[in-house]
């Protein structure tokens, strides 16, 4: 005689513990991509969760869509910075305090500081947070230079770059002072003030937003 085949867990514990293994791998998503970047694969996130990597696959079936998972919220409050920053009164000043707070976002953050300068990563819902940032960031630099707070020749494309410096300081120092990028960021933003008579031609044109992208597709961290 064959036993009984055991009773099946009931549908809600089991929808509840799926929903809890989701949020312990999303955490451990933020501490391992956070910490080293995303060369960290599902397996680190999985072993870092203390969880077997087929429940992680389950959940995510690519590293891209947990990519996705982790990063479209903080893509999206990025933007509300900008957002944020166009409503100060002082254009310069709003220039200034977003790049400030863009870099700490990114100073703490490894992962984040890789998928905002690289297109190698992410579907739809980060893709569209980047599209939503573009006109924001590009309405904050030339609103900067309108009111003369910003040099003339400064480009939204450079600000991109600005930020890949900082986080090369980051890298570099986290060792030693994990905050010394703020002093390079301040030594960064007086160079970039427009002062009659101070500010020298800089050597070399901006990137367009075709180069840019270009630039984005093709960098690996």
């Amino acid at each position: 005689m064959t036993r009984d085949a055991s009773p099946a867990a009931p549908a809600r514990p089991l929808r509840r513990d799926a929903e809890l293994n989701r949020r312990r791998i999303l955490q451990a998503a933020r501490e391992v991509f956070g910490r080293r970047g995303l060369e960290a694969t599902l397996d680190d996130i999985a072993h870092h969760a203390g969880l077997g990597v087929g429940t992680v696959y389950r959940r995510f079936p690519s590293k891209e869509h947990l990519v996705e998972a982790m990063f479209a919220e903080r893509m999206e409050e990025i933007g509300d910075l900008a957002a944020e920053a166009l409503l100060a009164e002082d254009p310069w000043q709003a220039f200034v305090d977003f790049t400030w707070k863009a870099a700490e976002l990114h100073s703490t953050d490894r992962g984040l500081r890789e998928i905002m300068l690289s297109n190698k990563f992410g579907h739809e819902h980060v893709a569209d947070a980047k599209a939503r940032m573009v006109p924001l960031i590009t309405q904050l630099v030339e609103r900067a230079k309108a009111a003369g707070g910003l040099r003339a020749d400064f480009a939204p494309t450079d600000l991109p770059l600005l930020h890949m410096m900082v986080g090369s300081v980051v890298e570099f120092t986290c060792a030693v002072d994990p905050t010394l990028w703020r002093r390079c960021l301040g030594m960064l933003l007086d160079g970039l003030r427009a002062e009659p008579g101070k500010a020298t031609e800089l050597p070399h044109p901006p990137l367009d937003e075709r180069e840019i992208d270009e630039a984005m597709c093709s960098w690996r961290p």
